[in-house]
Parts: structure tokens; C-alpha cells; sequence
């Protein structure tokens, strides 16, 4: 089971962490991804890395504003989300799963998802 938390309310070009944890799993023996969905719209890739320290991806909207790095010791997967835009508005879900590198994008690559958390940008 993997929780997700850290979401929240922030003005525009605030900042926020999320944070991925899971009871009972190792996150370093997955691949970790980050999805997010906004009302009416499909889910979509956010970030990803692979084997916890492994290579990172990122979607181009979000790229050289949110970072996702993966803590060993604590067993957790975290999105540092900077200079935050009124569309990043969405709820976001952690994903764990062993998605080969040309589907790491691919929702349907991950078998294990977090519940969401809410994360509302507002001008």
C-alpha cells in the first residue's frame, strides 16, 4: 500500500513536496512514478526515476521546475514542485511498479498506486 501526502493549497509560484511512502513494500526494488489528474482530464505522467536513484523522467511541463528524488532511509519518494502554475491543479497519486524504460510514461506500467492528494494552485 502506498500513501501519498504533502498536497495542499498555494498561491502561483509557491511551492510544495509531496511525499510517497509505503507500508510493507522496499520503494528502492521499484520504479516510482509520479501521475496527476485535473477535473475532466486523463491521468498523465508527472515525473518518474527508476530503482529509486536510478534515471529520472519528466514530463515537459513540469521539467526544471519539480524535482523527484528518492530517500533510501526512509523508504519514500518525494516531488519537490517549484514555481507552481494555476494548471498544476490536479490530484497527484504515486505509482510503484517495474516499467521497462520506454513505458515509464504508461500508467498501465504500474501495478501499485497511493491514494491521491489534492494539490490546488490559485492566483
Amino acid at each position: 500500500q502506498l500513501q501519498a501526502s504533502g498536497g495542499g493549497w498555494v498561491q502561483v509560484g509557491g511551492s510544495l513536496r509531496l511525499s510517497c511512502g509505503a507500508s510493507g513494500r522496499t520503494l528502492s526494488e521499484y520504479s516510482m512514478a509520479w501521475f496527476r489528474q485535473a477535473p475532466g482530464k486523463e491521468r498523465e505522467f508527472v515525473a518518474g526515476v527508476r530503482w529509486m536513484t536510478g534515471p529520472k523522467y519528466y514530463a515537459d511541463s513540469v521539467k526544471g521546475r519539480f524535482t523527484i528524488s528518492g530517500d533510501r532511509a526512509e523508504n519514500t519518494v518525494n516531488l519537490q514542485m517549484n514555481m507552481l502554475k494555476a494548471e498544476d491543479t490536479a490530484v497527484y497519486y504515486c505509482a510503484a511498479g517495474r516499467p521497462i524504460a520506454s513505458t515509464i510514461r504508461d500508467p498501465t506500467a504500474y501495478r501499485h498506486w497511493g491514494q491521491g492528494t489534492q494539490v490546488t494552485v490559485s492566483s
